[in-house]
């Protein structure tokens, strides 16, 4: 029997700033915005830290719909010095009252006290904010 909802926890909200995006236009599945990670914060229950500057950065597509396909890389250290990859794709769709953006994060890291992460699917829920973008994430159960 298909589901009517899905059961999430909320894992904490992402705050990423992005650097000014170069323009690649013209490529053949549809023009690029391609940004780096400028820094951000992580908050919630289950992982506080900070988005690092630096490693990270997203390849925009914008399609002949007007929506954009999502593509991020970044690199989360966390305040008790592990550090966690977040990857994700999604789409941002324009809809009445602004932009929205729909996710589907996983995670990768070595440390052992978050090594859960890595069997997570999670979804994240957001749209512009701050200096780049505001993300509230869940796991699936």
């Amino acid at each position: 029997m298909p589901l009517e909802a899905l059961p999430v926890e909320f894992l904490f909200r992402l705050d990423a700033a992005a650097e000014k995006p170069v323009r690649l236009d013209g490529a053949p599945h549809g023009s690029r915005l391609i940004m780096g990670v400028a820094g951000g914060s992580v908050a919630g229950p289950a992982l506080n830290g900070r988005c690092l500057a630096g490693p990270g950065s997203e390849w925009a597509t914008i399609r002949s719909d007007g929506s954009i396909k999502v593509d991020v890389r970044l690199l989360i250290g966390t305040d008790d010095g592990a550090h966690v990859g977040m990857f994700y794709g999604g789409v941002m769709t324009r809809e009445e009252g602004g932009p929205r953006i729909r996710t589907a994060p996983v995670f990768e890291t070595g440390d052992e006290r978050y090594a859960w992460l890595n069997q997570v699917q999670a979804i994240g829920l957001g749209g512009p904010g701050g200096l780049g973008v505001v993300y509230d994430v869940y796991r699936v159960l």
